[in-house]
């Protein structure tokens, strides 16, 4: 089957997601081609050479540690016109030698668009959907409606009508009824290389921090001397004491989240279904204005994973700490085997085609 996939460019998690589901159709014999943007296109554009193609993406304009919808929507209206001339020119290559008999969205428009100019089916295969497509069962506080309601009518308007939905989730929640038929839940995508990791209690906590101007993270870490802190995300390779920062490595990075005893982070979808997947408890402080990360936390505070807090405190971090105990015996219950539940429902689905 020939099939087109849709990867935004915004951030890594959806292009290491989608190389999971990529590597798997390709496996199966199909024959796909990708489109992204940015970061995202250089990685899988190396990942699977002569498949890829570059589009013009979207970016999110953050202004101090919060997402800055007004920066956000000028940065867009200004691309906007060069973004529909490139990926136009795109498109039509694509036209003349590839026409897909599916189109598969990571929460990616363009590609939604071609398939409803070509009237082809579309499957979303993304964890965005269940904040429209399912019951919360975390009460969203008066400070994050604002969020909740722009996150809400963003997700309903991105793919609309689309043949399938395949939410990823580390958590699970009851469908709306008037979405249940074309909706499915599914465990949280999982890089081999977790899978093949093999985790291990240690002594040390992994720090993950991006997309934050917080330049006083070292500062509040060095206020707890009897923890040690392994700090990814500014790719810097320093020994501060107790704060060790690491430099960019994926190798690395994997090692050590298989090895630490807890992580830190913000909402992050990837990062969390991963240390949740390797029974790691963790704290997140979720990126102010998206309200997906500050559901991704609640659901893990809930859920007796670890804790949510607004902001990185030493006062905070202790309070995580010392609950280790009780955040470990919950995760000690969550199972998942690997992405088999969702390759064979995507495998379904494609025989329906």
């Amino acid at each position: 089957m020939t099939i087109l996939y849709g990867v935004p460019g915004e951030g890594l998690g959806h292009a290491t997601r989608s190389k999971v589901l990529i590597t798997w159709l390709l496996e199966q014999g199909h024959d796909v081609r990708v489109v992204s943007s940015a970061r995202a296109f250089t990685l899988l554009d190396k990942t699977f050479p002569g498949r890829v193609l570059e589009i013009k993406g979207f970016h999110i304009a953050y202004k101090k540690l919060a997402v800055s919808k007004s920066r956000t929507i000028g940065l867009t209206l200004r691309s906007a016109p060069e973004a529909l001339q490139v990926n136009f020119r795109q498109y039509r290559q694509l036209l003349h030698g590839f026409r897909p008999e599916v189109v598969i969205s990571d929460f990616e428009s363009f590609s939604y668009f071609f398939a409803k100019l070509l009237r082809v089916p579309v499957i979303s295969i993304d964890n965005m959907q269940i904040i429209s497509r399912a019951h919360l069962d975390v009460t969203v506080p008066a400070a994050e409606r604002e969020s909740y309601d722009v996150a809400r009518y963003l997700v309903r308007a991105k793919l609309p009508r689309a043949r399938h939905y395949l939410i990823t989730t580390f958590f699970e929640l009851p469908l709306r009824l008037r979405y249940a038929e074309r909706t499915t839940l599914v465990p949280s995508i999982i890089r081999p290389e977790i899978q093949a990791a093999t985790p291990s209690a240690g002594s040390y906590i992994l720090v993950y921090q991006t997309a934050t101007n917080q330049t006083d993270l070292v500062e509040i870490l060095q206020q707890l001397p009897g923890q040690e802190f392994r700090v990814y995300g500014f790719n810097k390779d320093e020994n501060h004491g107790n704060v060790l920062l690491r430099p960019f490595s994926e190798a690395g990075f994997i090692a050590e989240l298989a090895g630490s005893r807890a992580v830190l982070t913000n909402g992050g979808f990837s990062l969390i279904s991963e240390a949740v997947y390797l029974h790691k408890p963790v704290c997140a402080v979720p990126i102010p204005a998206q309200f997906e990360q500050w559901l991704n936390a609640a659901e893990i505070e809930k859920r007796g994973y670890g804790r949510r807090f607004e902001a990185i405190t030493a006062a905070n971090v202790q309070a995580f700490l010392s609950e280790l105990p009780r955040f470990e015996a919950a995760l000690a219950g969550y199972q998942q085997a690997g992405n088999e539940v969702l390759f064979a429902r995507l495998a379904e689905l494609l025989a329906e085609v």
